[in-house]
């Protein structure tokens, strides 16, 4: 297989490298990259641990390939702080003690953020949605839920 060379922009910072046609968004990420809040949960898009936001819209990094990130920006929880709504969402989070464990947390956030910067005005229902392809193990979502409800609330 022929390498392709990619450019995008990752947490504000342009990336210029070589990839296979195969290769993972994810995997290029944390092992290539060094970031590791996109984690490995499924590897089919189903528990949203690999969450990424791509132009603006999460993305399932397990499922993108890395050539579809050429020329995109991609926004990890790494660098998703200069967002309008990713710090109040995690002092949010941490204030409500909304996670346990912590392994669906970049992704809910990111998720979150998404939600909010489109709509502040996001109802249980909107958030219910927004997060509904985030999986998490601990918590039962009703501090989820009310931690990104309080938020939109505080805007």
């Amino acid at each position: 297989m022929k390498s392709h060379q990619i450019k995008f922009n990752l947490n504000g910072e342009a990336v210029s490298l070589s990839v296979e046609p195969s290769d993972v968004l994810l995997d290029v990420l944390r092992g290539r990259l060094g970031i590791k809040s996109p984690k490995a949960g499924c590897d089919r898009g189903d528990c949203g641990t690999c969450t990424v936001l791509m132009n603006g819209r999460t993305v399932r990094s397990c499922l993108a390939l890395a050539v579809e990130a050429d020329g995109a920006e991609i926004v990890t929880l790494e660098g998703a702080n200069t967002r309008k709504w990713t710090q109040k969402l995690q002092k949010k989070f941490h204030e409500k003690n909304a996670f346990q464990c912590g392994f669906c947390a970049p992704g809910v956030i990111l998720s979150a953020t998404e939600l909010l910067e489109k709509n502040p005005k996001a109802t249980q229902r909107d958030i219910k949605e927004a997060i509904a392809g985030n999986l998490c193990r601990c918590t039962g979502y009703e501090p989820i839920v009310g931690a990104i409800a309080e938020t939109a609330r505080e805007r």
